[in-house]
């Protein structure tokens, strides 16, 4: 069930626009209905685009030399717990129940199930979930909220930190019409460990090549100062910081909301955050700085749709070149250009910072 009615959730789309972009998708089957707000089935075509997205991305961040990793889009409840999201983000978070009961719970839950299955979907009781108990993992909130744990059990940082790509499926629960807000998508991320300067630096960097990327693809951008949607009264004064010391900033491009755009890339400076929590340490003793950019692969993907049309065939030719072509060569041409072109930021972060 949707924390906002069918109704009102259709009413708030209508009027932002979002709901024609979003029936389009499902009229040309590129997204599949499942009948749940913000949660989608993918066709061939739309995962295609995802595929030739990683590739230029992987293009893209390949002279940084990152450890990849690949996570399940779910984490160990304690390393969740630690980590603090759920003091900023309480109403994001989603946990796995399962059921854990003897014989008699199990015949209260299937009564318990009978008695719902008789209501209409959207009115069923949930009485059967009093037999669900958490368990020990809970939904990813982040791809890189996995890589802290893993990186604080390995020892102190090389001199030169650490660089890791990864790329999971995350859940925030945040159900909407709007296709750009969906429920469960991907994230692709660089995540950087190391000191201030370095962390610092590999942030202009790849503030400078999201940006290419997304010009390479053609479409209409806007890098501009955030803040992440902290939780409450007290989540304003944090977004407030937040803005003030400069640690976020993301990548805008119209997508379904004629009042507004839609952030498809993050480049975020976490400071000392992660590093304190799970006693992260340079080579030099200090506690680990990290940083990361997010790349939103279905909301580029969309954005791709929005702009160039639904018809893949029909994309400027440039731009297929980009995702069906010579991706490499491409991406090299355009990195050459950059005020930290590959071989500058290949020779330390910190003359960048």
């Amino acid at each position: 069930m949707t924390t906002m009615p069918a109704t009102a959730a259709l009413a708030a789309a209508q009027e932002t626009g979002s709901p024609g972009f979003r029936d389009e998708l499902l009229a040309a089957g590129l997204l599949i209905d499942t009948g749940e707000d913000g949660l989608y089935g993918r066709s061939q075509i739309f995962e295609d685009v995802v595929d030739r997205l990683n590739v230029a991305i992987t293009h893209l961040g390949a002279d940084q030399q990152p450890e990849v990793l690949r996570f399940p889009p779910a984490m160990r409840r304690t390393d969740f717990e630690d980590s603090e999201y759920l003091k900023s983000f309480p109403n994001l978070a989603g946990t796995i129940h399962s059921f854990c009961g003897n014989d008699m719970d199990h015949r209260r839950l299937l009564r318990a199930l009978d008695d719902a299955m008789i209501e209409r979907e959207d009115d069923r009781a949930d009485d059967w979930m009093a037999q669900q108990k958490p368990t020990r993992v809970v939904l990813t909130p982040a791809a890189c909220y996995p890589i802290y744990p893993v990186m604080a059990r390995r020892g102190p940082l090389p001199a030169d930190g650490r660089t890791i790509d990864v790329l999971s499926y995350c859940f925030r629960h945040e159900p909407s019409l709007d296709p750009g807000r969906m429920q469960m998508f991907r994230q692709r991320e660089y995540v950087r460990l190391g000191n201030a300067a370095q962390v610092m630096a590999f942030r202009q960097m790849w503030i400078e090549r999201g940006s290419l990327l997304v010009e390479l693809l053609q479409l209409p951008l806007e890098v501009d100062l955030a803040n992440d949607p902290f939780f409450g009264r007290g989540g304003k004064i944090v977004a407030d910081s937040q803005r003030a010391l400069a640690l976020k900033f993301e990548l805008l491009i119209p997508l379904a909301d004629p009042r507004g755009k839609t952030a498809c890339l993050s480049f975020n400076y976490h400071m000392e955050h992660f590093g304190a929590i799970w006693k992260i340490t340079c080579d030099d003793g200090s506690v680990a700085h990290t940083g990361c950019v997010g790349f939103g692969m279905e909301r580029i993907t969309l954005a791709l749709f929005r702009h160039h049309g639904l018809d893949v065939n029909a994309w400027p030719d440039d731009v297929r070149e980009l995702l069906w072509g010579d991706t490499g060569t491409r991406v090299a041409d355009g990195l050459v250009a950059l005020p930290t072109a590959p071989d500058a930021a290949q020779q330390g972060a910190g003359e960048h910072a």
